[in-house]
């Protein structure tokens, strides 16, 4: 059952009605979650006559499988957002340093009277906003978002429930890890004339042909150690600058969903190479460790089954950083 934010959902929906420009601003590398739930959100102020503004801190460039979603032309570059925006709104943001560059906007909002609207399903999520709006038994910020579209009265039509679809259909991994009243929202965003399959293809399963031999290389290094995480198993892959020359971050993040298919292993990690010794690691668990806290550990966060963190220094280091990490969290009671 979602949780009972009847009074956080007026209170924002209070001040996104009272707003002439709105800034929302999704965390760094925006995944369709993040940018889905912007631009539905977006683009229902954007027809109110509202000035939107939607950006996010890094990278430069939108993710090419998602630039069909910004209908309405909202995407702005981060230097475009003001230094102290009215209203500023946070997306699928767990934290302020998860808005990269673009985190300072939260304090300079703050002191200057504005307002500041968290949407978010992250359990680790501080409530950083004057308005929190933070659901975590949401499998998507965009199902949080939905809810306060209809507090709203908006009308949810294809083009709007196209961006919460394309949130919702990653974040659950097709509906893997959702609830009943989760695929009955699914239905409707269907019934508003959303094409599923050509939603999720471009999101989850089209690539360009470099990106196989990419797979071939960096999965012929996956290595698996049987006696990590207390036994369990850590599968883990490496996909270096080199390996993903000439291929878009979409490829590199998909990496994961494939190291994580070892069923020997309770958790995968991927290793990507942002810049020379800089990394971002990826992790999954299956059912018994909660890769949210090895994450935290880190520095980074995310999900119990879902996480990441990024890491200075050389893939060795970093890898043996995430073991002892993983060794210091308490695996939950399973199968």
């Amino acid at each position: 059952m979602p949780l009972d934010l009847t009074a956080d959902l007026a209170a924002a929906a209070e001040v996104l009605a009272a707003a002439s420009e709105v800034t929302l601003l999704a965390h760094v590398n925006p995944d369709a979650d993040a940018l889905g739930s912007a631009f539905a959100l977006g683009l229902a102020l954007h027809r109110r006559g509202v000035r939107v503004l939607v950006s996010f801190g890094a990278p430069a460039e939108v993710p090419e499988t998602l630039r069909g979603l910004d209908v309405a032309g909202l995407l702005v570059p981060p230097s475009a957002i003001p230094a102290a925006p009215a209203v500023l709104v946070a997306l699928d943001a767990g934290s302020v340093g998860r808005l990269g560059p673009l985190g300072d906007r939260v304090a300079a909002t703050i002191a200057a009277g504005g307002q500041v609207v968290v949407l978010d399903h992250h359990v680790s999520n501080p409530g950083f906003g004057t308005v929190n709006v933070v659901d975590d038994r949401a499998e998507a910020t965009a199902l949080v978002v939905l809810r306060l579209l209809d507090v709203m009265g908006v009308e949810v039509d294809e083009p709007i429930a196209r961006c919460v679809y394309a949130g919702l259909v990653t974040d659950t991994r097709s509906f893997r890890h959702a609830s009943s009243e989760t695929h009955h929202v699914a239905a409707r965003l269907l019934d508003a004339g959303v094409d599923a399959e050509a939603v999720a293809r471009p999101l989850m399963d089209s690539h360009p042909f470099g990106y196989l031999g990419m797979l071939a290389t960096v999965l012929s290094r996956a290595a698996l150690d049987r006696s990590a995480v207390r036994g369990l198993g850590l599968v883990h892959a490496v996909v270096t600058l080199e390996d993903a020359a000439g291929l878009r971050p979409e490829e590199v993040e998909s990496v994961v969903d494939l190291v994580r298919t070892a069923q020997e292993a309770e958790v995968a990690a991927v290793l990507k190479e942002l810049r020379p010794s800089t990394w971002s690691v990826s992790l999954r668990s299956v059912s018994r460790i909660d890769v949210r806290e090895v994450a935290q550990l880190l520095g980074g966060g995310g999900h119990r089954r879902a996480a990441g963190f990024t890491a200075r220094g050389d893939a060795a280091g970093v890898l043996a950083d995430l073991l002892g990490a993983l060794e210091t969290v308490e695996p939950e009671a399973g199968a």
